[in-house]
């Protein structure tokens, strides 16, 4: 479900009309309209709290947009900017012809089931995205809903790296080795980042025996990695629940032409 719904969540991060709806509003930048869009659902918070909610940022990107967003423009412009732009970058990506198959409506269907029933409890990015009504157009809601489950997911990740006693940062590393990418602190999501800080999180890493002097896998780095994965996947099974196995079987169907689609579109 992951990688089915993947797709779809990522045009508001990766096609122009989202940018340009926060852009519209005085969210100038990418990371501008990343931080006040997807914070936006949590309503006028302080930059700590984004910085908890987000968990992976270094300490004090958060601070470079948030509250400073709100003086922009507040939080619910900010949400329906997002809601706005992220079904017209659908549309467009899939063409008229398949976002209007029936298919499609089915699939908003069946994915607005299991996001709108989720608990709850302990997710604060997908309590977030709850407050917002479900739209009704179908393109619409097969985005929000999508989105929903995404931040239920997040939720979950973050609280199974929080166990393994694993931060931000050192989560980035994990993920660059996972995908092969050597050094680790060459990753896109962290290069940026000051030289001293990272030696220091490497280094913390090395000493706890996740990864070696070289800068690769232990195999106890490897396990955990492994162990947080694979708890963030158990953590994301119940809210489809909420749909029976004959339900679940139909909504991969649907959702696999859009995902094709999007994907050879570079939304992945």
């Amino acid at each position: 479900m992951f990688d089915l719904l993947e797709p779809i969540c990522l045009v508001t991060f990766l096609a122009d009309e989202c940018h340009e709806e926060l852009a519209a509003l005085g969210h100038h930048t990418y990371w501008d309209g990343y931080f006040a869009g997807r914070a936006a659902p949590l309503g006028r918070v302080e930059a700590q709290v984004v910085h908890a909610a987000f968990y992976n940022f270094a300490d004090g990107e958060a601070a470079r947009h948030i509250p400073s967003a709100w003086e922009t423009t507040p939080p619910e412009a900010s949400v329906a900017a997002r809601e706005r732009g992220s079904p017209a970058s659908l549309r467009r990506v899939l063409g008229a012809e398949l976002a209007g198959f029936p298919g499609l409506v089915r699939a908003a269907d069946l994915t607005t089931e299991p996001a709108t029933k989720a608990p709850a409890e302990g997710r604060v990015m997908y309590a977030g995205m709850r407050t917002p009504e479900v739209p009704s157009d179908p393109v619409a809601r097969l985005w929000h809903s999508a989105t929903m489950l995404r931040e239920h997911r997040g939720d979950g990740h973050v609280a199974a790296l929080v166990g393994a006693r694993i931060g931000g940062t050192e989560a980035h590393v994990l993920s660059a080795l996972e995908q092969g990418i050597h050094p680790p602190e060459s990753f896109g999501r962290i290069h940026h980042l000051p030289k001293k800080r990272l030696a220091a999180v490497l280094d913390g890493m090395r000493e706890r025996g996740l990864i070696d002097t070289d800068g690769h896998f232990t195999d106890t780095g490897r396990a955990t990695k492994q162990r947080i994965e694979t708890l963030t996947d158990e953590l994301a099974t119940p809210p489809y629940e909420a749909l029976s196995p004959v339900e679940l079987d139909e909504l991969i169907a649907e959702l696999e032409p859009i995902t094709a689609t999007l994907v050879a579109a570079g939304s992945r």
